[in-house]
């Protein structure tokens, strides 16, 4: 793609004025820290250079139909000349938000009926959780506030939704803690050596159970947990842990919620990954990403059909809303989103394709410093250690996910850095030429990162 024009020097110019999230700010002032992207098609994006990279990833986890895709473009625009805005506030509505939210809960589990809509993940969990609590306040069990998270949970920035998130994410910080208990991470790669995946399973669960008896049930409204741990790195839980989790939720009347603002809309080959492929019905379901593949900001909250009665009962009123909640551009983005994951199978295709990914990226442990793959279909990450029998991790100072991700962009990749990790999430429409193509420049990125630190490694 031809880009005749470089502006990159009056847009980095500009571009100090702007804050980037979760960034070291003074690093950025440095010459050749950032990075333009000017356009983007298919999977693959470009700099205003013209030169070009595979975005693996997809954005940030969201751009699921990959880039350019002119019926989204068409669809919001056409949608901004007949309804450019109106709100979704007291008694009104309009054609876009009504058509999403029937199409949407009808793909949910059975018991998911009514939907609420927000502009982002981190809202979608902060509106399940005010939800929740408000539920309880109707019930008359005022004390029922504690949410259970995870240590390696990621659930948004917003001051509710990051104190549900893993705490390295709010070093310096303040959040809404009183709120929150965290449980041990389901991380198998870092589990107790002498315990088998069936015994650290029961672990987690006995923790639970324990934790649960010991803060009181009375005093806890529910459980979040993604499907696949994203941002904290990845992780995928031990076989038959959401099941007993779930379990344990009925038992002690905890509601369960799933937050699937990364894994729903085929990133694991489901639209959404609770039921389909977890085999768990949660209370409710968070989303976002995926939802329009990023073209419009917009998020959803899923109610079950019991919370939502009760919220909804006589006498009640629902005292949350945002001002873009349901905008006519994002559900026309949403619903044409839909449409192409529907009509082009994107699901069936990363059923397909998605083992393909998986066996070429696990064939990277081979090489000396990579000493975990894990992750499902189009969802990823490498964890790097200094030395593999130990699992000893690198020294900050380090940043070996940085010098991996910086040798890999130099190769026209663009992978995610994440600590001592980097993290794939590539575009869902990726092809095996594509794969093998990011299983070359990954290989090579490592094998230079290697290069560069082999002094750490005598």
């Amino acid at each position: 793609m031809e880009i005749k024009n470089d502006r990159t020097d009056v847009i980095l110019e500009q571009d100090a004025h702007l804050i980037h999230s979760f960034s070291d700010l003074e690093s950025l002032t440095h010459a050749g820290a950032r990075t333009v992207i000017s356009q983007a098609e298919g999977a693959y994006v470009y700099n205003e250079k013209g030169e070009r990279f595979l975005d693996g990833m997809a954005g940030l986890w969201c751009v699921n139909v990959g880039h350019g895709r002119k019926e989204i473009a068409d669809a919001v625009a056409e949608q901004l000349k007949t309804l450019d805005y109106f709100s979704t506030f007291y008694n009104l509505t309009h054609p876009g938000a009504a058509e999403l939210a029937a199409r949407l809960t009808a793909l949910t589990p059975t018991n998911l009926n009514t939907v609420y809509f927000g502009n982002s993940g981190s809202v979608a969990n902060d509106t399940a959780v005010r939800i929740l609590h408000y539920y309880q306040n109707r019930l008359g069990n005022y004390k029922k506030k504690k949410i259970l998270s995870r240590i390696g949970a990621y659930h948004g920035s917003t001051h509710l939704a990051i104190a549900l998130t893993t705490p390295v994410y709010r070093a310096g910080w303040e959040s809404a803690d009183e709120f929150v208990h965290f449980l041990s991470s389901p991380c198998a790669y870092h589990h107790d050596a002498d315990m088998t995946g069936a015994e650290f399973c029961d672990f987690l669960i006995d923790e639970m159970v324990r934790d649960i008896e010991k803060i009181g049930v009375e005093n806890i409204a529910a459980f979040i947990a993604e499907p696949i741990m994203g941002a904290g790195g990845v992780l995928v839980p031990p076989d038959g842990y959401h099941n007993r989790t779930a379990e344990v939720c009925r038992n002690y009347d905890i509601k369960l919620i799933s937050d699937e603002v990364v894994t729903a809309f085929g990133r694991l080959g489901a639209m959404f990954a609770s039921e389909t492929v977890f085999n768990i019905q949660p209370d409710m379901i968070t989303t976002a990403k995926g939802l329009s593949s990023g073209y419009q900001p917009i998020s959803a909250t899923f109610l079950s059909d019991e919370i939502h009665e009760v919220i909804s009962a006589k006498g009640n009123k629902f005292l949350h809303g945002m001002t873009y909640s349901g905008h006519p551009a994002c559900c026309a983005a949403a619903l044409a989103n839909l449409d192409i994951i529907e009509n082009e199978k994107i699901c069936e295709h990363v059923l397909e394709v998605g083992p393909y990914f998986e066996s070429s990226l696990r064939k990277l442990a081979e090489l000396d410093i990579v000493g975990d793959v894990r992750g499902s279909h189009f969802m990823m990450g490498l964890e790097f250690v200094r030395n593999k029998d130990n699992k000893q991790y690198f020294d900050e100072d380090v940043a070996i996910g940085m010098l991996v991700s910086k040798h890999a962009q130099a190769r026209g990749l663009i992978v995610r850095p994440l600590g001592a990790m980097i993290v794939l999430s590539p575009p869902l429409i990726l092809t095996i030429k594509q794969i093998d193509e990011i299983y070359a420049v990954l290989h090579e990125s490592i094998t230079a990162a290697i290069s560069d630190i082999k002094h750490l490694l005598n």
